[in-house]
């Protein structure tokens, strides 16, 4: 392939798919559940079929996996991850922060069925800013054209971070007590609700790190190598190397990763916690803000 072909024609499909997005969008859509609380509508449906077409009239000897079902030739070199819709919740609710999200694996001939492959490409599509973030393995990360890299920031306590809850089993996700530390010792958290376009704002500078628990390979698969090649670093809560199966990711811009690395396993070892208030502490706190 010639030099960014593969993420070239990736942006004019997820153009496509952004579009039709808009369109459903704008007019509204019924949304069903796939699961007890996950969401899906059928723009995901009609955006996944679009992406699906697509790559197969031009790369027919390529994969795809798609968040909404979609399983074909899986057995060859390259493979596509698609998340037709990042952000389905969102979307539902008129909340205006989705995207298409689309990430291609390189696999080599004799590759273990549980090894990954190289991320060689990638594309974030944000339909309502129009907002292209592209990146191809050793080429860099780009948005609309221009060139991209992580953030400055060089501590946590100088940081925006952002975090995701998972629709299913909140009640047993500790991510809630997470995100009460990262908040006591950063400039904020934000809980945007699009993992992908999370990953591609650390990558863009406009966040400086980023945790989740519980994705998939179609959340993260493009934000990673937008990640990397714009000179941030992706990896277990615990440093160790991220794979496309992690149920954990934490992206940063490379300079926070070690506190951020220390707080995660503090917190699994039961210390530096900041406590919660007792009900006569939160009542004086309460007075204390009215006086």
């Amino acid at each position: 392939m010639k030099k960014f072909e593969f993420a070239h024609i990736a942006e004019g499909i997820a153009r496509k798919a952004g579009s039709l997005l808009r369109g459903f969008y704008e007019k509204g859509v019924a949304t069903e559940y796939k699961g007890d609380v996950d969401l899906v509508t059928e723009a995901d449906r009609a955006s996944e079929q679009l992406i699906s077409e697509r790559l197969k009239a031009v790369f027919p000897e390529h994969g795809v996996y798609g968040e909404e079902g979609t399983r074909d030739r899986l057995e060859g070199e390259y493979r596509w991850y698609i998340d037709p819709l990042d952000g389905t919740t969102n979307f539902a609710h008129q909340f205006p922060v989705f995207c298409v999200s689309m990430g291609l694996e390189r696999r080599a001939p004799g590759l273990a069925a549980d090894q990954d492959g190289e991320m060689i490409a990638g594309v974030i599509y944000d339909p309502l800013r129009d907002e292209m973030f592209s990146a191809e393995r050793g080429r860099g990360a780009w948005l609309n054209g221009r060139k991209l890299k992580v953030s400055s920031t060089k501590t946590l306590a100088e940081s925006l971070t952002a975090t995701g809850f998972p629709s299913q089993k909140r009640h047993s996700s500790p991510n809630v007590h997470f995100y009460q530390q990262i908040t006591l010792r950063s400039h904020g958290v934000r809980r945007a609700g699009s993992a992908a376009l999370d990953l591609a704002y650390v990558a863009c500078g406009r966040l400086d790190g980023y945790w989740e628990f519980k994705l998939n390979p179609w959340d993260t698969s493009a934000g990673v190598l937008l990640v990397e090649e714009a000179g941030g670093s992706v990896t277990h809560f615990d440093g160790g190397k991220f794979t496309l199966d992690s149920r954990e990711v934490l992206a940063s811009n490379g300079l926070i990763k070690g506190e951020l690395e220390h707080i995660f396993k503090e917190m699994f070892a039961g210390r530096s916690l900041e406590p919660i208030p007792t009900p006569a502490e939160f009542a004086a706190l309460r007075a204390a803000s009215q006086g």
